[in-house]
């Protein structure tokens, strides 16, 4: 990976794995809310990983890495679970993602460590 592109790697990680825990919060969350408050809720948390896929989509592009492929799919895959009611079952491709993106974030920081940047 070129340092221009470890930098962006590494900042678009910290960023989306913030993204990431938030909402994954926010889904546990949502299962304490009484049902009337429930689709608001389920509004806002669709409006973030949507936004988290899109994030990943211009970390992709701007700092190409397979795991942000797998990230995306991980968040495509919980998108599906909220689009189908189950906003509770989101947890487990939340964190895949989260593992994933992690990944990228640290070997990122490894080069820019090694090249004295960090």
């Amino acid at each position: 990976m070129k340092t221009n592109q470890a930098i962006t790697a590494f900042s678009q990680s910290e960023k989306i794995k913030s993204a990431l825990i938030w909402v994954t919060q926010l889904t546990e969350v949502h299962l304490a809310l009484a049902e009337s408050d429930k689709p608001g809720a389920e509004k806002i948390i669709k409006t973030l990983v949507s936004m988290i896929g899109n994030e990943i989509t211009v970390a992709q592009k701007t700092a190409p890495h397979n795991d942000w492929l797998e990230a995306e799919m991980d968040v495509n895959n919980a998108m599906v679970l909220l689009n189908s009611g189950v906003a509770h079952e989101t947890g487990y491709h939340l964190t895949q993602a989260l593992s994933k993106v992690t990944n990228i974030g640290q070997q990122s920081m490894t080069q820019l460590i090694d090249e004295g940047l960090l």
